[in-house]
């Protein structure tokens, strides 16, 4: 049984051993509506190009799991209606059932472990939302950052969710939290934040170094880089604080749960900052995707002895 279809620049890469970046395919299909979504893949994948590395980015199409995907499917997924959004509890059934799906963190890093991908950069991770308390509602993300042993670089976990929370699930799920060049923790659409980061790292070779050191040892799982976005394109957590505010107050006033929340939080958060978030999400993508580059170069180059 086949488990993935390689692109055949991915396949190349891999075969080579050249660097090689994962990207989830959500960016696509509920990032932001066409043509904004194909010209936003387009910018990530000539992110990673430019860095030195190859882009692989990964969703499922018609029950098949594509590790990389051709100009023509990324065209095709961008403007298909229906897609599934896919984390670790449906990404086996929509293969059986010849569906199609975008792949969430947990699901893009289970494709490109499988792959023998070893770097990943997305937005920013899911976690544990606020009230988690009562609704149980906690990502899968942070049980597959447990598990599967993928350097996940993104901004943080979303600022929607209870971060606090969410630092103290990861840390009893043993996966190391790492600032990049700075001691606070990135809060997504705001590069600092009141938490203090639980490690820093300033280089993308240590970043590397900590990824082979991890395998070395035998522990499962794998790491989360907090890269903060740059200041010219950041919001302050203190003028997002109460926009977040709004936005959880409206979800709950509406009965959004589940799997919902996440996509309704961020559009209300884009209405009430009148698009400046989603500015700054674009531009924290694109650092994320040049940072993951370069930790997969490094990767790519003999371990220093």
């Amino acid at each position: 049984m086949t488990l993935y279809t390689p692109s055949i620049e991915v396949a190349e890469a891999l075969s080579a051993g050249k660097p090689i970046v994962a990207l989830e395919s959500t960016i696509i299909t509920h990032g932001m509506p066409y043509p904004q979504n194909l010209d936003m893949v387009r910018q990530v994948e000539g992110v990673v190009r430019d860095a030195g590395a190859v882009p692989a980015t990964i969703a499922v199409i018609d029950g098949t799991l594509h590790v990389g995907l051709s100009e023509a499917q990324v065209t095709d997924l961008a403007q298909r209606d229906g897609v599934a959004k896919l984390s670790r509890a449906d990404l086996a059934v929509c293969m059986a059932q010849g569906g199609t799906g975008a792949t969430t963190v947990a699901a893009t890093m289970i494709a490109a472990h499988l792959a023998g991908i070893a770097v990943f950069a997305t937005g920013g991770i899911g976690g544990v939302h606020p009230g988690a308390e009562e609704s149980f509602d906690i990502s899968a993300d942070l049980q597959e950052l447990a598990q599967t042993a993928v350097t996940v670089v993104s901004a943080g976990a979303k600022a929607i969710l209870d971060i606090p929370k969410t630092l103290e699930v990861l840390e009893t799920l043993g996966v190391p939290v790492i600032a990049y060049g700075q001691d606070s923790l990135p809060a997504f659409w705001s590069s600092t934040s009141a938490l203090p980061a639980p490690l820093r790292i300033d280089t993308a070779e240590e970043i590397a170094r900590a990824h082979r050191t991890r395998a070395a040892l035998g522990l499962p799982g794998g790491q989360l880089i907090a890269n903060p976005v740059p200041q010219e394109a950041q919001i302050p957590e203190g003028e997002m604080a109460p926009i977040i505010a709004q936005a959880n107050a409206d979800a709950q006033a509406q009965g959004i749960t589940g799997k919902a929340v996440t996509p309704f939080l961020l559009q209300r958060i884009f209405e009430l900052t009148e698009g400046a978030s989603l500015a700054t999400n674009i531009a924290l993508v694109l650092n994320n995707a040049r940072l993951a580059a370069e930790i997969a170069v490094s990767l790519s180059n003999p371990p220093d002895n």
